[in-house]
Parts: C-alpha cells; sequence; structure tokens
C-alpha cells in the first residue's frame, strides 16, 4: 500500500512536470501579449473566479498591486450583491473558468459587457460563454489533472498560475518597474530588508 501511496505522490509531480512544457509550446502567445497591452495601461483591474481558480484570481490581482497596478480580487458573491458597481468603463475584467460556464459568473459577464469594461477569460473551453463574451481569451492547455482521480484542481490550477506568472513578467517589461518601485510599497518582511537600501 504505501509502494502506491508514493507512487501516486510521484506520477503527479511527473504529470506537472510535464504540464509545464505542454503549456510553453501551446500557450497563445499573441493573447498573452494582448492581455498583457490591456492590463498595463488600464486604470483598474479586477478579477473574478471561483474555488480554486478564485485563489489564483486573488493572488494574481495582489501580485499587480504589487507592481502598481490597481487591481481587486471580487468573490462573485459580492459581485452579484452590489459590488460590480465597481467595475467602470474602460476597467480590465480578468475571469477564469476551466469550463467556461461557472453559474455564479455568468450574470457577472453580462453586467460586465453592459458596463463596456473590456473582458479576459482563461478557459479551457473555447465554446464557453465565457469564450465567447471575452474580447481577450487566453486558451488554458491541459492534458489531465495530476490526481489519481483526474478531478482534483492540480494540473489546472497549475497552468492558470504559469499563465497569469507569464502575463505579471510581461507587465514589469511593458512598464518598466522597477526594483526601487517595489522596495517603496513593499517596506515589510525580509524582502523589504533586501530592498530598502535601493530606497533610501
Amino acid at each position: 500500500m504505501q509502494d502506491k501511496v508514493l507512487e501516486a505522490a510521484i506520477d503527479s509531480i511527473k504529470i506537472q512536470r510535464d504540464a509545464v512544457d505542454y503549456v510553453l509550446n501551446n500557450v497563445d502567445q499573441k493573447a498573452l501579449v494582448a492581455a498583457i497591452d490591456l492590463i498595463s495601461s488600464s486604470p483598474r483591474v479586477v478579477t473574478c473566479a471561483s474555488g480554486s481558480s478564485g485563489f489564483a484570481a486573488g493572488k494574481f490581482s495582489h501580485s499587480l498591486c504589487c507592481v502598481e497596478i490597481s487591481a481587486k480580487y471580487m468573490y462573485p458573491s459580492e459581485a452579484v450583491h452590489g459590488g460590480l458597481g465597481f467595475i467602470k468603463k474602460d476597467d480590465v475584467v480578468i475571469m477564469i473558468s476551466r469550463g467556461g460556464k461557472t453559474a455564479e459568473l455568468l450574470p457577472i459577464i453580462d453586467v460586465v459587457k453592459k458596463k463596456e469594461a473590456t473582458l479576459i477569460g482563461l478557459t479551457e473551453n473555447l465554446d464557453s460563454v465565457l469564450a465567447n463574451a471575452s474580447d481577450v481569451v487566453i486558451p488554458m492547455p491541459i492534458t489531465r489533472e495530476s490526481d489519481p482521480l483526474n478531478i482534483m484542481a492540480t494540473t489546472s490550477n497549475l497552468v492558470v498560475g504559469l499563465i497569469l506568472d507569464a502575463i505579471l513578467s510581461g507587465i514589469i517589461v511593458k512598464t518598466g518597474f522597477t526594483l526601487e518601485q517595489f522596495g517603496l510599497i513593499h517596506p515589510g518582511g525580509a524582502v523589504g530588508e533586501t530592498l530598502g537600501d535601493k530606497v533610501k
């Protein structure tokens, strides 16, 4: 039994390792660049997703704030109870949904379009509601989940993280964001100590 447990754990690592190469070879580069351009020039960015994708969306909004792009993660439940008032024309809204038809997101998509914000969708399903409504669609190239049941958000969560981190890296270059800027807004912790001398 113990051998099977370890085998499942190692197989998970191997599947996710292979997923990195698969994303590298199949990512939509034009969509990446389009997303980087839109986010870099947007007055504000809103990220929105449910479940595991919601955690990735929240992390990305924080990362955007760290490079001085005004961003907020909006819980779907908050959005449909008045939170959508935050979204204005020309804002960028980033939605993540592997299937592209997450029920909680559908009314939000409708409001985003009516408010003339720009919608960037990350989804595996290019025939979905999210894909069809998005101004920019970034496909999520996923082979299989890495758990033995092929059902948990494992590989798919990794792929979302890879794509969002790639966008973040492009934004840093696009905007010319510097260590000095980061040192100013991140005075706390070990990072703040390391960068402190750069902002004196």
